[in-house]
C-alpha cells in the first residue's frame, strides 16, 4: 500500500469529524485512537476505525456520533465510558464505547478479506490469539483482515451482531480502494457464535458475509450442550425471565440456517472440555441439510482455544501449540478452503 493511500485511509479512520472533538473523557479522536492502539496488541494495525466516535451514549441522545458510511444502528446497548483492561496475553476487557475495527492490509492484496470476533464467553475479547495471529496469518496469504473489539453485552443481545454487522457496512463501503471484492467472517468460541449468527442473521447484501470460517464455536444455547457463561453473558442467566425460552432459540444458530447461509468452515478438537463438539455437530448438519457448502475438521487434540497460536509464538510465551501435530494439518486445509471459496465466486 502506498504512502497516500495510508493516509487518506487514516484520515477516513478520523472518520470526518475535527480533532477537537470530545469524548466523555475529553478526549479527542487521535488520542483514543492513540490510546487504543496500545491495548492488547503486539502487531500494529494499518488502521483503527472507532464505530462509534462520539460515544454510545451520546449516539443514543442525538442519533449521530455513528461513522458515517454505517448508517445509525448500535443496538439497545448503553455502554459507559471506561477504560479498556488488557491481560499480558492480549485479553481484553470493558470494550464499550470504544468498540472498533483494527484493519489489516498486506502488501500484495488477492481480493480477499475476513473479519475477525474474537472469543471470550462475550464477557472479553483474546485479540491476540484470536484476532493479532489470525492477522498474522492471513496477511502473509494476502488477505486483508478487521478485527472487531465489538461491545461486550451484559445482557444487551443485539450488541454484538450489530457491531459486527456494522463493520460489515464499513468495509463493503471501502472495499473498492482497498482492493477487495470478498469478505467473510472468522470467530472462536463465543465469537464463533457470534459469527454463525453474522452468517445466519444478516440483515441484507452488505451484511451478509461471502462466507464463514467458525473455529471451536458455541452455537446452540439448549441446556446442556451450550456453554453456559457465553448464553448467560448474551441473553441473562434467570432462565424464568419474560422472553428467555424465545432468546435461546433465536441465538441457537442451527434454528437459522437457510439456503442463504454461506459457505462455512468448520474446526474444532475433539478432546474440548468447554463446549461440546455437539454444537459444531449440529451445525454442520443444518447447513447439509439446508445445501450449503460445509467442511468440517474435527482434530483429536487441542481442547479449547488453540486459536492461531502456533508453536513458533507460543515458544516465545514459554508454552506449547495446543494443537500439536494437527496445525499442518489445519493451516493447509484453512488454506485450500480460502483459495476455492475465492476461486467459486470468480
Amino acid at each position: 500500500m502506498n504512502s497516500k493511500m495510508t493516509k487518506r485511509l487514516i484520515l477516513s479512520a478520523i472518520l470526518g469529524a475535527t480533532l477537537a472533538s470530545n469524548f466523555a473523557l475529553g478526549q479527542t479522536v487521535e488520542e483514543k485512537l492513540e490510546r487504543l492502539s496500545k491495548i492488547g496488541s503486539d502487531l500494529k494495525p494499518s488502521q483503527t476505525v472507532l464505530l462509534y466516535p462520539e460515544g454510545i451514549q451520546a449516539a443514543l441522545k442525538s442519533g449521530k456520533g455513528l461513522n458515517p458510511v454505517i448508517g445509525n444502528g448500535y443496538g439497545d446497548g448503553e455502554a459507559e465510558e471506561c477504560d479498556e483492561e488488557a491481560r499480558k496475553d492480549g485479553f481484553i476487557r470493558n470494550v464499550s464505547d470504544s468498540a472498533r475495527i483494527d484493519l489489516y492490509f498486506p502488501e500484495k492484496p488477492n481480493g480477499q478479506m475476513i473479519i475477525s470476533t474474537p472469543g471470550g464467553s462475550y464477557k472479553g475479547l483474546s485479540s491476540w490469539n484470536e484476532g493479532v495471529y489470525v492477522a498474522e496469518w492471513m496477511l502473509k496469504r494476502g488477505i486483508t483482515v478487521g478485527v472487531v473489539k465489538y461491545r461486550l453485552p451484559n445482557g444487551h443481545w443485539e450488541v454484538p451482531l450489530t457491531d459486527v454487522q456494522n463493520a460489515f457496512r464499513y468495509c463493503r463501503a471501502h472495499a473498492a480502494e482497498w482492493g477487495v471484492n470478498q469478505i467473510g467472517v472468522i470467530g472462536f468460541s463465543a465469537g464463533g457464535h457470534l459469527a454463525t449468527t453474522v452468517e445466519t442473521m444478516f440483515v441484507d447484501s452488505i451484511t451478509r458475509p461471502d462466507f464463514a470460517v467458525v473455529i471451536y464455536p458455541v452455537v446452540t444455547f439448549e441446556n446442556g450442550i451450550t456453554h453456559e457463561n457465553t448464553r448467560g453473558n448474551l441473553i441473562g442467566f434467570d432462565s424464568t425471565a419474560v422472553g428467555y425460552a424465545q432468546l435461546k432459540k433465536r441465538y441457537s444458530s442451527e434454528n437459522n440456517v437457510t439456503s442463504q447461509t454461506p459457505p462455512t468452515f468448520i474446526a474444532l478438537s475433539s478432546d474440548d472440555e468447554l463446549v461440546p463438539a455437539e454444537n459444531s455437530l449440529r451445525f454442520a448438519k443444518a447447513l447439509v441439510d439446508a445445501g450449503v457448502s460445509v467442511e468440517l475438521h474435527m482434530y483429536p487434540q487441542g481442547k479449547h482455544g488453540w486459536g492461531f497460536q502456533d508453536s513458533e509464538i507460543a515458544k516465545k510465551a514459554g508454552k506449547k501449540d495446543k494443537l500439536g501435530k494437527c496445525r499442518e494439518n489445519f493451516s493447509q486445509a484453512l488454506e485450500t478452503w480460502l483459495k476455492r471459496v475465492r476461486k467459486n465466486a470468480k
